[in-house]
């Protein structure tokens, strides 16, 4: 169990050791419970068919990263001790954005921009999901109930809050002290999740600690319908490769699920020491009592079990071995990749003048006669127009900058 974790649980057979595996808590709970609606491993021992757990996700973004993987590889554990997962797209829900942590009202998206996100979160998920074993996952969109909701069953849904409940969640009262505004209709985001259990007829829900007042509005609402409450089982937020702020692609200290093999290696690769345990136990089966003494050992561990889920063994090895090329010309021991802050630069900016402000080239004359000269890569595409612009960071972060054969820079925020 994560450090930072105050949930207590009992002794657990080895069967469910996976379960159990990294989580932050379970609600409701009474250790040692033979009651299965009391206790979720009473539920798990006695249960005489596969348990619904769902795991919702918006699709308000086009990439998903590691921190957002975490919820995914625990449906996966589920499927594997023979239960079905239910990975639910909130293409509805991701037209009002889920509130949760925001200062300021969400954009609103539009139903083709939730569409193709929703089509890479399938294809972002594939490597760590069981798609081929008959029961094991339902794919559903919480389009299919909530579109069809009359007036009646919203006013139903708003019917089983307060005003007050709705202000208790964090950052709806945080908004409303510091008089930002709050508008109705994201009251109405965790009365719709809340619903998907309803309709889901879910036994768990999955969810990162600050989903905990979403996902207890679902064990309300299956309450209220007359159905039996889900169990809720939060997981930890992973901290970014900066080991100090949450994972996040603005941040920059995200590794995404589709980055190529050697930006995923050598970003994990220098994962902070005291961070590399929780990082293989919220990302990998391995033992935690296997882990090398030495620090850097773990970090080049970590960095290719994880790529080597998402890219193969075979793929994963040679990404190794190209992070060593990178460092020091294929001899002795990598070390993490250098970087260069991307805060130094002002954009819009051509590549000629970014690459010109990196210790790499000396000058922007120096910076176009490389890339006239065909010694300029950028994420291992070679470069060959000096003029071409960069309008933001947001283009660049998390990408390897490249003069030669070794000298190199990963481009940070």
């Amino acid at each position: 169990m994560t450090e930072a974790s105050e949930f207590v649980i009992p002794a657990i057979p080895e069967e469910f050791a996976g379960i159990y595996r990294g989580i932050s808590e379970v609600f409701p709970h009474q250790p040692g419970s033979s009651d299965p609606n009391e206790s979720l491993l009473a539920k798990l021992q006695q249960t005489e068919r596969p348990l619904r757990i769902k795991l919702g996700i918006d699709p308000t973004g086009a990439e998903i990263h590691l921190g957002h993987s975490i919820p995914v590889q625990k449906l996966r554990t589920f499927q594997d001790a023979g239960h079905t997962a239910i990975l639910l797209i909130g293409d509805f829900t991701a037209r009002i954005g889920d509130p949760t942590g925001k200062s300021e009202v969400r954009k609103q998206l539009t139903e083709a921009e939730v569409k193709a996100n929703a089509e890479t979160y399938i294809e972002q998920v594939k490597p760590i999901l069981d798609f081929d074993t008959p029961g094991r996952l339902e794919i559903r969109y919480n389009s299919e109930w909530l579109s069809d909701l009359d007036l009646g069953k919203i006013l139903e849904l708003l019917g089983t809050m307060t005003v007050g409940q709705m202000l208790a969640k964090e950052g709806f009262a945080k908004r409303y002290d510091q008089g930002n505004p709050v508008y109705l209709h994201e009251f109405l985001y965790p009365l719709l999740q809340g619903y998907d259990s309803v309709a889901l007829q879910a036994d768990v829900e999955l969810g990162g600690m600050d989903q905990k007042f979403n996902v207890a509005v679902g064990r309300d609402l299956l309450r209220h319908f007359g159905l039996t409450p889900q169990f809720c089982m939060l997981l930890p937020l992973l901290l970014g490769t900066d080991g100090s702020q949450k994972m996040s692609k603005s941040l920059g200290n995200y590794v995404g699920l589709q980055e190529d093999p050697l930006s995923m290696y050598s970003k994990l690769e220098k994962v902070p020491d005291d961070q590399i345990a929780n990082y293989f136990e919220l990302l990998t089966k391995r033992s935690l009592d296997s882990l090398p003494e030495n620090p850097r050992e773990a970090q080049k561990l970590l960095a290719l079990d994880v790529t080597t889920q998402y890219h193969g063994e075979a793929v994963a090895q040679q990404a190794q071995k190209d992070a060593i090329n990178l460092v020091q010309g294929g001899s002795g021991e990598a070390e993490a990749v250098p970087e260069f802050s991307l805060e130094a630069v002002n954009f819009p900016a051509k590549v000629f003048y970014l690459l010109g402000a990196t210790p790499l080239c000396s000058t922007s004359s120096d910076a176009r006669r490389q890339i006239q000269g065909g010694a300029v890569k950028l994420d291992g595409q070679k470069v060959s127009d000096p003029n071409v612009e960069f309008s933001s960071p947001d283009e660049l972060v998390g990408k390897v900058l490249q003069v030669g054969k070794k000298k190199f820079v990963r481009l940070v925020a």
